[in-house]
């Protein structure tokens, strides 16, 4: 287991040679890349999303994407999402912007004051400065490893995982009423993180991964951001189960890599946990008929 603002049609700047969408930062331009969609140093590009030069004005129509909608993709995120994170001024910009290394004025989502960053700070960073000293406070840090219910929250949740889910409460007890935990610090300027599936009784998150229908999600930036989030429960004494499913190598200590999920998967779940936590901790929250 959710701003920025950006000049339209600028900063579209990429080399044709440059590897394809794959890999978020391949040929990604950094801020000082020339604007208006131009590469060597007048070329008009233009990418495939439609991002970068109009297209009466392209010299170079790249197929793949622009690197911003790349980073969005990988993010789980929309334009629109980001759009809205903006400030006022700056949303037809970024509307349509191609570079993540362009900065831009962004509001807050707890309300707090304007703050200046990168796209991809917007996106993966810790948030507004106000988020991040508050995330470092000592109330926060009393509060991390608490999990709890966040309402409202939406994640996207395939079909698998939820197999996964169905699979694994036949053999241990889940709860329903939270789907949040408390960190020490921000997780995309958040001060929790969103697991796929939580054991609170056992201090242990789990997560399915596969690459999805285009082959890039966990891969990349996601997986960096996979690693962050990992790094944030261990700090807090959470430990991670990853189910890396569709080709994925391990990720973690705690690794279970599979084509998909089937009841052996399940089965190495439950060592896991006993391996983690004990055989006593664990034998509290499995079924009778287990």
């Amino acid at each position: 287991m959710s701003g920025t603002g950006i000049p339209a049609g600028g900063g579209g700047a990429a080399d044709a040679g440059t590897a394809d969408a794959g890999t978020a930062d391949a040929g990604t331009p950094d801020a000082g890349t020339p604007d208006a969609g131009t590469a060597g140093g007048g070329t008009a590009v233009r990418f495939r999303c439609g991002h970068g030069a109009p297209a009466a004005d392209a010299r170079i129509t790249l197929h793949r994407d622009c690197p911003l909608c790349v980073l969005l993709r990988e993010t789980r995120r929309t334009r629109a999402q980001l759009v809205r994170r903006a400030a006022a001024g700056a949303r037809v910009d970024i509307a349509g912007e191609t570079r993540i290394g362009a900065v831009y004025e962004w509001l807050c989502e707890r309300g707090h004051s304007r703050y200046t960053a990168t796209v991809r700070e917007a996106l993966t960073g810790s948030g507004c400065p106000k988020c991040l000293v508050n995330a470092a406070a000592p109330a926060a840090a009393f509060e991390g490893g608490v999990p709890f219910m966040k309402p409202g929250l939406r994640l996207g949740t395939s079909a698998t995982e939820q197999r996964l889910r169905v699979a694994l409460a036949e053999r241990i007890r889940l709860p329903h009423r939270v789907n949040a935990v408390r960190i020490s610090g921000t997780f995309y300027g958040k001060p929790e993180v969103w697991p796929d599936i939580i054991i609170p009784a056992l201090r242990i998150a789990i997560e399915y991964d596969d690459p999805g229908r285009d082959g890039l999600a966990h891969r990349g930036l996601k997986e960096a951001s996979d690693r962050e989030k990992d790094a944030a429960l261990n700090e807090v004494g959470w430990e991670v189960i990853r189910v890396r499913a569709g080709g994925l190598t391990e990720l973690g200590r705690h690794s279970i890599v599979c084509r998909t999920v089937t009841m052996a998967v399940v089965d190495r779940i439950l060592e896991l946990l006993v391996e983690i936590r004990g055989s006593e901790a664990v034998s509290r929250i499995l079924r009778d008929w287990a």
